[in-house]
């Protein structure tokens, strides 16, 4: 091949290669539109008021004792639920008790709602409500016959609660609790409704 068509084939080649890059670009109008977006959870935020729902001494059996508390939403959030979680420890004052539990002679006379119904609830010892975690907003948790008249503590909103307490008097010798004390502790768990469409 002469140097001519050499000289002739490497400008063709390289008038190729540039029109093969400025073929590629070329002007046009265009714009750009931004969206951006924000996610903020919500709180739930669950408050008992008086945190001491009962101290009382000198019991002794027939007693009864009535006590008033609230459950607060202080949260942004509705609450469904409210479970009621039992437990107790029992200090036994002469370690004569043997297998007796002192729980199971303290009944709960009733537990209601003064916002949700005016009725009875429930009657249980705390030895059985240790093994449930009722739910003390939705009365149709303890009864099912009741009225439901809602079941939700809203955001920013209270339900008050009465609870009495009975040192049940059996008829028998109940000498064996002179003296014993029982330490109640109720813990009370909020939790959110299902997820909806915003």
């Amino acid at each position: 091949m002469s140097i001519k068509k050499k000289l002739g084939l490497g400008i063709a080649s390289a008038a190729l290669g540039l029109s093969l890059v400025g073929g590629g670009t070329f002007a046009y109008f265009n714009d750009f539109a931004e969206t951006s977006g924000t996610f903020a959870s919500g709180t739930l935020d669950l408050n008992a008021r008086p945190t001491t729902i009962i101290n009382v001494d000198n019991i002794k059996p027939g007693d009864k004792m009535l006590r008033e508390f609230k459950l607060i939403n202080d949260g942004s959030l509705d609450i469904a639920k409210v479970l009621l979680r039992t437990d107790y420890t029992v200090k036994d004052a002469q370690n004569n008790n043997g297998n007796e539990d002192f729980g199971k002679h303290i009944k709960v006379n009733f537990l209601y709602n003064a916002d949700k119904t005016d009725n009875v609830i429930y009657q249980t010892t705390l030895d059985q409500l240790k093994s449930m975690t009722p739910d003390a907003i939705e009365n149709e948790v303890f009864n099912k016959w009741l009225d439901e008249k809602g079941g939700k503590l809203a955001a920013g909103t209270s339900d008050t609660l009465y609870v009495q307490f009975e040192f049940v008097d059996n008829g028998q010798d109940q000498n064996i609790f002179q003296g014993d004390s029982l330490e109640l502790k109720w813990t009370f768990e909020g939790k959110q409704g299902a997820g909806q469409y915003k």
